[in-house]
């Protein structure tokens, strides 16, 4: 097994391990994986994730997402969930600077950036632009909950616009 394989097998490991709710585990195998190889982008991007999401450590997560970038700037999941780092932080320039790259990456869904942009204008008030963005996400998908979602989304701007 090559060295490449062996990294993304324990990195297989460990995606296992957090969705079986075992973080602290999923910790040491992407600790031990950075510790092989420092420049396995993917570790940092899903180490971001459980410091984010399951152990509500903002600042390091954000550290350990943009190490991902520097390391694995094609890796298109850490624009995903930065995204929604930055948009929880309210990071707005930092955000937009983000989902501008993201449309250019390789294999990245672009309904989902579409739907990030979204969030972020409607939460910054500017429901008209929120509003082209989430008929973009529409427009940009064939998942049916993709379209319903943006759709709702689509709704709750109208009905804040009415109270206005």
């Amino acid at each position: 097994m090559d060295h490449l394989t062996k990294l993304e097998e324990m990195l297989h490991l460990a995606n296992d391990d957090i969705k079986n709710g075992l973080y602290d585990d999923a910790t040491n195998k992407l600790e031990k994986i950075i510790d092989i190889d420092p420049g396995f982008g993917k570790a940092y991007n899903h180490l971001g994730y459980l410091y984010e999401v399951k152990f509500k450590e903002f600042d390091k997560g954000e550290t350990l997402y943009k190490l991902c970038l520097e390391k694995s700037p094609m890796y298109p999941s850490v624009y995903y969930n930065y995204a929604v780092l930055l948009s929880t932080l309210g990071k707005w320039d930092e955000l937009k600077e983000l989902l501008d790259t993201a449309m250019n990456i390789p294999g990245i869904v672009k309904a989902t950036i579409y739907n990030e942009y979204a969030i972020m204008y409607e939460q910054q008030g500017k429901l008209d632009k929120a509003m082209d963005f989430y008929k973009k996400c529409a427009l940009n998908t064939l998942d049916k909950n993709t379209v319903n979602r943006a759709k709702d989304s689509l709704d709750r701007c109208k009905m804040k616009k009415e109270l206005l």
